[in-house]
């Protein structure tokens, strides 16, 4: 009897030994499987990164770019707000200059028959946020 619980035990041993290199095998690919998707993870981390500072640096240089453009933008408003403001000079000058020769030409009733040009300047105004 003790022999052959010895002989179960052999065999227990045995079949737990077998087990157990099993599982060290398991563990070993479960661990490469591991060390293979850090490893991809990691490619892929550094990669998400990359594309975060391209994109990064073309948002900056898009914002440059717009900012570039609003100060021309501001530009061309000072300068057509400049003219507007001469245009409406000029036209007040000669509808004075019209007011005159109007007055001078009492003698002359054909020019008088004429239909006299008016001129209506409605400066707008504009607002510029920065």
């Amino acid at each position: 009897a003790s022999r052959r619980e010895a002989g179960e035990c052999r065999r227990q041993l045995q079949a737990r030994l077998v087990e157990m290199e099993s599982l060290r095998g398991a563990h070993q690919s479960l661990e490469r499987q591991l060390q293979e998707l850090e490893e991809r993870h990691s490619a892929e981390a550094a990669g998400l990164q990359d594309t975060i500072g391209q994109l990064e640096d073309d948002l900056r240089n898009t914002k440059n770019e717009m900012a570039q453009h609003l100060r021309e933008y501001q530009d061309l408003l000072n300068v057509k707000m400049a003219l507007d403001i001469e245009i409406a000079a000029y036209r007040k000058l000669l509808e004075g200059e019209e007011t005159l020769f109007n007055m001078g030409s009492i003698g002359l009733p054909a020019l008088n028959s004429l239909p006299s040009p008016t001129y209506s300047f409605q400066p707008r105004s504009f607002s510029s946020s920065t």
